[in-house]
């Protein structure tokens, strides 16, 4: 397998291995539609090839895994309708879905900034490593979207209503933090990273559960562990958006009057809606499922204008002051949240089904 230093995925063999790595440093491995495809067309290849034993996702540089989709991309095409849109989403969620049933032993490090798409390629291996750099978010409310790529159904999962703060909020993760919301599973850290490589890839090495936890050391301590009960007080007894907010104005400190600061930056719709797909997502039997029904929301947030504008905002003129519809939490009504969860005609839904890898 021949790899070049300006692929945008450097895939090869090394030893008993097949070895993904990220290479977009200068857009901090931003994902694009080519990219998932070379993935896509990798682990087919060596889901069938028994000298592939494993396989081990990494990213190029010490900055990020992944920082997310290409948005800026998406953007761009906007003139086009959804097109781009819709073919990048069902194949990036095909991806994911394919990553969280992978029968080979799948390895990511999630070392670096670790956001949005970088949390589909990563969050649903079998083995998540996080370091001493790690930086994972799910950040989509401030662009006007919802957390997708599987994000639902890893949200939906995390201890108490840490999910549903994460969330709406975006707020990242260290290390600590994401073992203990059930993104990540061990800490490693960064010097051991190579070493730990080596051994993986080694023919004779020995397991791979084993040679992780030779490697593997403290995080230290967890600031979503230690705010947890602060968390759910706000974010597991209150029904909605609103009520959220209203009890996070009427508590004491700085963390809450910080979170009520953040959560009125984002998208009213964006906010309403992922609370309604993580809640979803807690009665769903699959990863498949959430990524279904994360699908149908993308693709109405993209053709509303949402994402868009959003896209537009943050990143594109940097303004900051998005122009959000509806404007306001009370005028995002319940039979919009129902319209934007419900499925879309049968030939455009995404129909991912469990396959048992």
């Amino acid at each position: 397998m021949q790899v070049s230093a300006t692929d945008e995925v450097l895939v090869r063999r090394q030893g008993r291995a097949g070895r993904l790595t990220m290479n977009r440093p200068q857009a901090l491995n931003a994902l694009t539609l080519g990219m998932v495809r070379q993935i896509w067309s990798a682990l087919l290849a060596w889901r069938s090839d028994p000298t592939v034993e494993l396989i081990v996702l990494d990213g190029t540089g010490e900055r990020a895994l992944c920082a997310g989709g290409d948005v800026r991309a998406l953007y761009d095409s906007r003139s086009d309708g959804s097109s781009l849109a819709r073919s990048f989403w069902r194949e990036e969620y095909r991806l994911n879905a394919l990553i969280g049933r992978y029968p080979k032993p799948f390895l990511a490090i999630q070392d670096g900034i670790v956001m949005g798409g970088g949390i589909g390629i990563s969050g649903h291996a079998a083995h998540r490593i996080v370091t001493d750099r790690s930086r994972l978010a799910m950040p989509e409310t401030g662009i006007g979207l919802i957390p997708d790529v599987g994000g639902t159904w890893l949200l939906a999962r995390a201890p108490a209503a840490v999910g549903v703060y994460l969330g709406l909020t975006g707020e990242a993760m260290r290390a600590a933090d994401a073992i203990f919301a059930r993104f990540a599973d061990v800490f490693v850290a960064s010097p051991e990273i190579g070493r730990m490589i080596e051994r993986l890839v080694d023919p004779s090495g020995g397991s791979v559960a084993d040679i992780i936890a030779s490697v593997a050391s403290n995080p230290g301590p967890s600031t979503l562990a230690n705010q947890c009960a602060d968390i759910d007080e706000v974010f597991g007894a209150a029904d909605t958006v609103e009520a959220m907010l209203g009890a996070l104005s009427a508590a004491p400190g700085g963390w809450a009057q910080n979170t009520a600061a953040a959560l009125a930056q984002k998208s009213p719709k964006s906010l309403k809606l992922t609370l309604a797909a993580i809640r979803n997502a807690r009665r769903l039997a699959s990863l498949e499922e959430a990524l279904n029904v994360e699908f149908r929301l993308c693709v109405r947030l993209f053709e509303d204008g949402e994402f868009i504008e959003g896209v537009r905002a943050l990143i594109v003129d940097k303004d900051r002051r998005p122009k959000w519809s509806p404007a306001r939490l009370e005028d995002v009504m319940p039979e919009l949240i129902a319209a934007y969860v419900a499925p879309l005609a049968p030939q455009e839904e995404l129909g991912l089904e469990p396959s048992g890898g």
